[in-house]
């Protein structure tokens, strides 16, 4: 089955432009049937006439701006692309949305159409992080929950090690609990309760990872509340472009170092492949009952075309439905420290 995905053509710094044009490039290269949501003067003034069989537009007259507040935006504005591309995910017109828009207006929306596997507390923001000998971790959360309880952290992992087997075909995850010691006793109150629950999980925990074992590939699944992955992810990206701008400053420097950077050019183009955020696309918003891949505010084409491929794989290998069977494996409540007293932290 070809999977179905509408695309918020407003969402973004740089819509609709680079929208349209990273969906072209899906069109052309990906196998999907896609439909640009947003307002259709706008889109068909970007398409300039290019034509695609499996492309086609849905007008949503409103839009949520980036520094529009969440929920009220959502609530506000019903016929924004955003509300207008989830009700289409709902009501099985499409398999998968994607956007670069408004996060807290996508998540709010989400959870308003769309609404959470039974069992799952909150969902999480995932996204993949790329660390060294061409490995791949997965961190989440990192950004939908900036304040969590130990229940959430615990079902971050449930999940997170499912999408790995699923998607990457990971056998038996590594799960690693971000802190700031690999001790168990390292780390906040939450961080210690998470561990414990981990620890008497079914799943492969190895136990805590600091900062520094994240680009060393460590684990397939790292952990962490949404306040703390978010922080993680914007340093990593903002290193990785520092990186990749001091080896072209370096490169161009003397005749030299322009010579050898020839030699030495397919190697960097892969390192830049590695490290660009617009080769992975974006994270997705697991626990909710369809498939979010939710990009960066500043998207490129290049992003764009990534994000439509992650939800085309996640079509593809029916995430959603791996998730809903984990669902029913997962505890819902923890005990806390020093206690054999269940607290049920849960549902919110």
């Amino acid at each position: 089955m070809t999977a179905r995905i509408v695309v918020d053509a407003m969402g973004g710094d740089n819509a609709p432009g680079e929208i349209v044009a990273g969906a072209l490039m899906a069109a052309g290269g990906l196998g999907v049937e896609l439909i640009l949501v947003g307002r259709k003067a706008a889109i068909e003034a970007e398409l300039e006439g290019a034509q695609a069989k499996n492309l086609k537009i849905i007008d949503a007259a409103d839009v949520i701006e980036m520094d529009e507040h969440p929920t009220e935006a959502v609530k506000n504005k019903p016929e924004s692309s955003i509300n207008v591309g989830m009700r289409m995910v709902k009501s099985g017109q499409a398999d998968a949305f994607v956007t670069a828009g408004n996060t807290g207006a996508s998540m709010a929306a989400a959870m308003l159409t769309l609404g959470r596997i039974k069992g799952i507390g909150r969902p999480a923001l995932a996204t993949i992080f790329p660390t060294g000998e061409g490995r791949l971790t997965m961190l989440l959360d990192v950004g939908a929950n900036a304040d969590c309880r130990p229940i959430h952290l615990l079902q971050f992992a449930y999940m997170g090690a499912a999408y790995m087997e699923r998607m990457f075909k990971v056998q038996n995850p590594k799960v690693g609990l971000l802190s700031i010691g690999e001790e168990d006793s390292k780390g906040n109150q939450l961080t210690v309760e998470v561990n414990q629950a981990l620890r008497a999980s079914r799943l492969n925990f190895m136990g805590n990872v600091e900062g520094k074992d994240l680009t060393r590939g460590v684990c397939d699944v790292a952990v962490m509340d949404g306040f703390t992955g978010n922080v993680v992810l914007k340093t990593a990206e903002g290193m990785a472009e520092l990186l990749l701008g001091e080896i072209r400053k370096a490169v161009e420097l003397t005749p030299w170092n322009r010579a050898a950077g020839l030699i030495l050019m397919s190697e960097l183009r892969k390192v830049k492949r590695r490290l660009d955020y617009a080769e992975y696309g974006g994270a997705q918003l697991v626990g909710v009952e369809g498939i979010v891949v939710i990009g960066h505010g500043r998207s490129n084409a290049r992003a764009v075309f990534s994000a439509i491929r992650a939800a085309r794989d996640a079509v593809d290998n029916k995430v959603v439905d791996t998730l809903r069977g984990i669902a029913k494996e997962i505890p819902a409540k923890t005990t806390k420290v020093g206690s054999g007293d269940a607290t049920d932290d849960g549902d919110d």
